[in-house]
């Protein structure tokens, strides 16, 4: 069982970093599962935190933020969408996978919920995971629980995240 965790400085970077290696695995034939961020240009009026996500292996996207309205501080993420974001990668078929990537373990799932199950499948079935860590240490410290001994971190460079998965891919035989 192999999971890589990675964290890029910046707003978006892991994000991007994320979405490149999984574009590039995909172009060379790697059957990927999980999701990536929609890398777009944000409208000047739109909000920082309006967040697409790509259901992988397809192409369906899903909102997964919600409009609070221009001035609001809560939390934009859209539990319901978030849901139906996990179910459609819980319907993927992870014994066909060469790789599971998640785009971020975030609040939900350092709540016990989110794609916790979806990882936790992955792993079960023998798939490699890369998972991107957002910025607050309590998500941190909830995957390092979550993940123990097991996950290492990969560097925010292109070519090391891009390494590990082919490494960790062909180690699975």
């Amino acid at each position: 069982m192999q999971i890589a965790s990675l964290s890029a400085p910046g707003r978006g970077e892991t994000d991007r970093l994320i979405s490149l290696v999984a574009a590039r695995l995909e172009a060379e034939g790697y059957r990927l599962t999980g999701i990536v961020k929609v890398q777009q240009e944000m409208p000047v009026d739109a909000h920082h935190c309006d967040m697409d996500v790509r259901v992988l292996p397809g192409k369906d996207t899903i909102r997964i933020t919600q409009s609070l309205g221009q001035h609001s501080k809560g939390c934009r993420l859209n539990p319901e969408a978030i849901t139906q974001a996990v179910a459609a990668v819980e319907a993927t078929d992870q014994q066909e996978a060469d790789l599971f990537v998640l785009n971020k373990f975030g609040p939900e799932e350092a709540e016990g919920r989110g794609f916790r199950m979806a990882i936790g499948a992955a792993l079960e079935q023998g798939v490699p995971v890369l998972v991107g860590m957002s910025g607050g240490e309590a998500n941190k410290a909830a995957f390092a629980e979550f993940a123990g001994e097991m996950a290492v971190a990969v560097p925010a460079d292109e070519e090391a995240i891009f390494a590990w998965c082919r490494a960790a891919i062909a180690s699975r035989g």
